[in-house]
């Protein structure tokens, strides 16, 4: 430090009392550089700008305590030799990465605090403590072992107290004071071995270098000085800090050299060390901030948290070329273009560099200047001048202008700029756009690109940024471009589709009964373009009497414009309006729900959200992209877009009050409704009063009378929602939107029709908030429905006044939920993000850290990359990849293949080089089972069922060419071949269509895995409600879920809010079997078995009768008896008296007898055993809460436990439950029980299912990765 620095600052005052200019030797001597815009440094003679400042030193008088590093007497670590040499070995082992060595290092640490006396010099080891703010001491006699020690320590302060006698009542709490000078003296001794124990290095961090002796001065660059206006100047906290400490180490110097009492000195020391304390952090704990006002911000501050260095300045910062406004929609718009506002276009400016094919283009610009667009507003020559163009000449620079000059023109159409909306919470938050420059002052987007910015327009706002060189647009195009990113990579399914008015447009313009004139049809092809796009007209459907063309040949063409388009799309899907029933084919649905696509003609179906919308693989936009690539996918999107937007204008689709007017019907099922399930909650009511309310399993019974009312009132909703539906008529706005998925659902139409229901808080009915009632307009313990919250009126007919106050109520709570929610899910998402960002994948698709450390050999097990998958979890989606190569590649006379032929032809293909060197052998399974399932057998199966030979066995080679149907009737083989035929050509395009898909689906080396699985799981956080209850199986087992439950995985938190462990039965068929195991793992204590204790006093013995109730335990099927009740009593912790007398009388009676040593408090002592008594426990596991036997589901009246609290492992040990099938929801208690693997599973298993519970779906890749990341070491 003393070698770097210039000079020695021993100056207090800043500058000379009569003018500016600073002191020298002082703070702000010139030599550390200069703060003044003319002044230059005298060390280098730069003016500031090129002066990066020069550092000065402090020589502290005395050491002191450096607070960053602010945490014995013979300086040796306190280990034998034997345990040295192995700390040592391990510590020095190549490859130890920085959590192996702190565990080490935090074993040695242990193992050195428990010895009293050092092994080295026998002096006592105590507890070093801190006592105050910058002062520790050395509490070494604490212990009863080294009271010789203690004693000898009080004796040398006999003289003082001989001399002070005020000492005296305070010497026993005297410690052994380690001032800064003694310790620096400790660290110079301790030996190069005994650092290396330490965790220090001998090169690198000696200890003693952790105590200050010299103090830096930073450069005056780092602390300026403002200048204001009466040339009086505003220092930095940094400067007023430093002169401080020169001034107190000044007065320290003195006070040596003159001669002070020991007690001034100390003082001053102290103030030292808090001065110098404080430079540092400013924010020191146990310091009070003396000066009131705005407390002095010191070097930790400057570093520290959002606003400090790094966060604020070096990883995020403010930019220049980037505009903010207003958005709005415009369908008008591809999907990949922004339409940005002139004024903005004329402030972004782009560097284009003159070359001979843009330079008439920029002359123009220059001419136009800064004022007109398309201008320029800079010129750069190349020898570095730049002018700027709203003064000079304008014509002249233009005719001036050279190849090779820069031009800072304006943002023009086609630029590539980069689009962004706050919070970024994943990365399709942000892609890139192709300009599009227009008037007024707004951006405008397509409405298809809301979702992934989560956007809306009710005022939204959002940012653009202008990329400023020609590689920048390249690869924002090509990484970013909304093309590249129609799909989430979050689970692969599409997030840029069709919206709301895009939907509904679709949906009404596919109905069945929409028929258009040849004027008709042709104007609403030409709806679907800007007139640049060359269409052929289909046939129409209808010939006489008049020419036809239906709603869903309009889609036909939006698929397929022309025949030059090579888009031949085949889509089977299930729509919204699809009603299954069985023995009936799909797509006779009476509805039209079953869209089927052929060749890219709709055969049958409606277009509604899911076919057309987002969030779907089976969608049309999703199968055009898997196939045809995205561009043509986003050209078939911008055609619906335009489509939707102009023909719902010219139809027109509105909402009005006759929308939402029940009818006569309608009002009268619903008033019959309300009241019969009003009379059947006052029966279950009344029930509850009189106490003949049968419980259900794990409730009281109040719990079972909710939970029973509940379910009326909803099913009430629930049922009036369904007579809505069908009471409204076809062309009822509400119902529209409700039917095609564009917005609302059967439950909205219902409340603004029907009744808006019951109003839940927090899981429950609306609580009391008056005594004893919810509102003083019910009689008090009122428990019926309108008294708890239940609306019976709908919007249409409008809320009483108690029901209004219960709607607002439960609005509220949404309202502070999801304020609540945001702080919650941005901060996970900021933890989780911190502990991803450094994962990548590699050349072998390993996924690996910022320090190579390996994370997983094969990324999500498969290395397929989760954006690309096509199925659910496969790579290929077969089935519909087979339809797709039959209808594109045609028979053309073609023999039909055999099923042997087929799985021959397979298996060659499969063993070529591009199949074996590429694909997993998992992928090549999948695929042969496929081709051996449903080609190879299903042509079988049919032959087989007309008569025929199967044809699977494999002939000799001499008997290859015989033709096995020759016998055949020649009908036979013509059904057979209609109803499924493929051709060697078909067969070989499909394999090769498999391949080329799973080579499309391997996830790039280098890929950020990291980033993008921290964004899949922080993102559907965002989208959950925060606190929701699910239950397990039975009414009043809760099991917590939603971002509260994700954060407690994430936490890995050692106490959760509802642990549950579920326990696989032996006898899972048998209740009873059920009920013994549940009484042995459940708690009983001896409150629930005794009917009666009383106190019984005798002349010479008192004792507490106990009377234990037989029968309740033979019906609770509870394994325990009178002698072993006694024995838990006698054993039991809970009791601290001792042994106590516990005897036992037939049948059912327990004596508990109590001796005093003292008469007086026998009274006391029967009266406290008596309230413990109750609490005893008699069999059963202490952890456990409660246990529930339940249903499984799906498993056909099979029953399990489920256990509420701690304790895996006895409950897994428990007779009749079949251990290797238990599981718990707690994490860190499988880790403990079953080992780190099971803690794995269990973590992806928790996060997948809280996940679906909330119907977010994520690929398990990123699951995977949180479960490694989080059991790494």
């Amino acid at each position: 430090m003393v070698k770097i620095a210039e000079f020695e600052v021993t100056q207090r005052d800043l500058y000379k009392p009569e003018s500016r200019i600073p002191v020298k030797n002082g703070v702000l001597d010139l030599r550390l550089g200069t703060t003044l815009k003319d002044a230059f440094c005298e060390t280098c003679g730069q003016k500031m700008q090129e002066c990066a400042g020069h550092w000065g030193y402090i020589k502290l008088v005395l050491p002191i305590f450096h607070v960053g590093y602010f945490r014995p007497t013979c300086s040796r670590v306190m280990l034998e030799e034997p345990d040295r040499r192995i700390y040592l070995r391990r510590l020095r082992a190549p490859g130890l990465d920085n959590l192996q060595r702190n565990r080490i290092l935090k074993q040695i640490q242990e193992k050195c605090k428990k010895v009293t006396y050092c092994m080295h010099c026998n002096s006592v080891n105590g507890v070093v403590k801190k006592v105050g703010p910058m002062k520790i001491t050395h509490d070494k006699y604490r212990l009863k072992r080294v009271a010789d020690e203690a004693e000898q320590f009080r004796k040398t302060f006999d003289a003082a107290a001989a001399s002070m006698p005020e000492l005296k009542p305070h010497i026993n709490k005297a410690q052994d004071d380690l001032n800064p000078l003694r310790v620096l003296r400790l660290f110079q001794r301790i030996s190069p071995e005994d650092c290396e124990l330490l965790g220090l290095s001998e090169e690198h961090g000696r200890p003693e270098w952790y105590i200050w002796q010299y103090l830096p001065v930073p450069p005056a660059c780092v602390r300026p000085s403002v200048v204001q206006e009466d040339n009086t100047s505003n220092e930095d906290d940094l400067t007023a800090k430093l002169t401080e400490i020169i001034f107190t180490n000044a007065i320290i110097r003195a006070g040596l050299e003159r001669g002070v009492t020991v007690m001034n000195l100390m003082e001053q020391w102290e103030f030292l060390q808090l001065a110098a304390a404080l430079y540092i952090n400013s924010e020191m704990p146990g310091v009070l901030n003396a000066t009131s006002g705005k407390p002095t911000r010191g070097l930790c501050q400057r570093l520290k948290g959002k606003q400090g260095r790094f966060r604020g300045n070096l990883s995020g910062k403010r930019v220049d070329f980037s505009g903010r406004t207003v958005i709005s929609p415009d369908p008008n718009m591809r999907i990949d273009q922004v339409a940005v506002p002139e004024r903005v276009a004329k402030v972004l400016t782009f560097p284009e560099r003159v070359n001979r094919h843009n330079i008439h283009k920029l002359r123009q610009n220059v001419i136009n200047g800064p004022f007109v667009h398309p201008g320029a507003n800079y010129v750069e020559k190349q020898n570095g001048f730049k002018r700027f163009l709203k003064f000079g000449n304008r014509q002249e620079i233009a005719a001036d202008l050279q190849i090779g000059d820069l031009v800072e023109r304006h943002l023009s159409d086609n630029d590539v700029v980069l689009f962004n909306r706050q919070p970024s919470l994943h990365r399709l938050s942000i892609m890139a756009h192709f300009a599009k420059v227009m008037p007024w002052r707004t951006f405008r987007f397509n409405e298809c690109v809301c979702s992934p910015y989560n956007a809306d327009f009710d005022g939204d706002e959002m940012n653009m940024h202008l990329p400023q060189t020609q590689e920048a647009k390249a690869e924002a195009m090509e990484l970013m471009g909304v093309k590249n990113n129609l799909v989430t990579p979050r689970n692969g399914e599409p997030l840029i589709a069709a919206t709301q008015d895009f939907i509904t447009a679709s949906y009404l313009l596919s109905h069945k009964d929409t028929f258009y004139t040849r004027g008709e049809f042709a104007q609403a092809c030409s709806m679907m373009c800007d007139a640049d796009l060359k269409i052929d007209l289909p046939p129409p459907v209808i010939w006489k009497p008049q020419r036809l063309w239906t709603g869903k040949q309009v889609f036909n063409v939006l698929f397929r414009p022309n025949k030059e388009s090579k888009v031949l799309l085949s889509v089977e899907a299930k729509t919204k309006s699809f009603v299954k029933q069985e023995g009936r084919l799909p797509d006779m649905c009476p509805n039209d729900g079953w869209l089927v696509v052929q060749n890219s003609e709709i055969m049958c179906g409606l277009v509604d959200k899911a076919v057309v919308g987002d969030g779907n693989k089976n969608s049309v936009f999703y199968v055009i992209l898997r196939d045809y690539g995205p561009i043509e996918a986003a050209k078939c999107m911008n055609r619906l877009a335009k489509l939707c937007a102009r023909w719902l204008a010219n139809r027109g689709f509105s909402i009005g009050i006759s929308d939402v007017t029940p009818g006569e019907r309608l009002s009268r099922i619903k008033f019959n409704e309300v009241e019969t399930a009003y009379a059947k909650c006052d029966e279950v009511i009344a029930k509850y009063n009189s106490g003949q309310l049968d419980t259900m399993p794990g409730c009281n019974e109040e719990q079972t009378m909710e939970s029973i009312v509940s379910g009326i009132l909803s099913a009430v909703r629930g049922d009036l929602g369904k007579v809505c539906m069908e009471e409204l008529n076809m062309y009822n706005s509400p119902s529209i939107m409700a039917r095609c998925g564009s917005k609302g659902s059967q439950i909205n139409v219902s409340q603004m029709v029907a009744c808006v229901g019951q109003q839940i808080i927090s899981g429950t009915r609306i609580p009391n908030g008056f005594q004893d009632r919810s509102l003083p307009h019910f009689l008090k313990h009122s428990k019926t429905p309108p008294a708890k919250g239940f609306v019976r009126n709908s919007f249409y007919t409008g809320l009483s006044p108690t029901e209004f106050l219960f709607h607002a109520i439960s609005g509220r709570e949404g309202l502070v939920d999801t304020a609540v929610k945001t702080a919650e899910t941005g901060y996970m998402a900021r933890r989780l993000m911190k502990a991803f960002e450094d994962l990548t994948t590699h050349y072998d698709l390993s996924v690996r850290n910022s320090e190579g450390a390996m994370l997983q050999f094969f990324y999500g097990a498969d290395g397929l990359d989760p954006m690309t998958i096509e199925g659910e979890g496969v790579p290929v989606e077969f089935a519909r990849n087979l339809r797709h190569v039959q209808e594109i590649t045609p028979l053309n006379g073609e023999r039909g293949l055999l099923p042997w032929e087929i799985n021959y032809i397979t298996q060659q293909e499969i063993q070529t080089e591009i199949w074996q060197k590429n694909c997993l052998p998992s992928f090549i399974d999948m695929v042969t089972k496929f081709v051996e399932e449903k080609i190879a057998g299903r042509l079988a199966k049919i032959r087989k069922a007309h008569g025929m030979q199967s044809g699977l066995a494999m002939p000799d080679e001499d008997y290859m060419d015989i033709d096995i149907d020759e016998d055949e009737d020649e009908a036979v083989k013509t059904v057979v071949r209609n109803l499924f035929t493929i051709t060697e050509r078909q067969l070989r395009d499909y394999l090769h269509v498999c391949v080329s898909k799973y080579m499309k689906a391997k996830i790039e080396p280098g890929t950020a895995v990291g980033a993008i699985g921290a964004h899949s799981i922080g993102e559907p956080g965002t989208q959950m409600t925060l606190k929701t209850f699910h239950f397990a199986g039975v009414a009043s087992m809760n099991i917590t879920l939603g971002v509260p439950r994700i954060k407690e995985i994430i936490n890995a938190a050692k106490v959760i809010s509802t642990p549950i462990i579920t326990c696989e039965l032996h006898s899972n068929q048998d209740v009873r079997a059920a009920r013994v195991v549940k009484g042995r793992v459940e708690k009983t204590t001896l409150g629930d078995v005794a009917v009666y204790m009383e106190e019984v006093y005798e002349p010479n013995e008192t004792y507490i009768l106990i009377r234990i109730d037989l029968d309740a335990i033979n019906r609770l099927q509870l394994e325990t008896n009178l002698h072993q009740i006694a024995h838990a009593i006698k054993t039991a912790p809970k009791l601290k008296m001792g042994q106590l007398d516990v005897q036992t009388s037939r049948p059912d009676i327990i004596r508990v007898y109590v001796h005093a040593k003292q008469e007086e408090s026998m009274y006391y002592n029967l009266k406290a055993l008596k309230r413990v008594l109750t609490s005893v426990v008699i069999t059963g596991l202490p952890p456990v809460v409660r246990a529930v036997i339940s249903e499984k589901q799906g498993g056909k009246g099979a029953k399990q436990l489920l256990v509420e609290g701690y304790g895996l492992l006895d409950v897994m040990t428990t007779d009749g439950i079949v251990g290797d099938k238990t599981t718990s929801n707690h994490i860190m208690e499988v880790a403990d029980v079953l080992g780190i693997e099971a803690a794995r599973s269990t973590i992806i298993n928790e996060i997948t299912m809280t996940m679906e519970s909330h119907g977010m779906t994520i690929d398990h890749r990123h699951v995977f990765l949180l479960g490694d990341i989080m059991t790494m070491y």
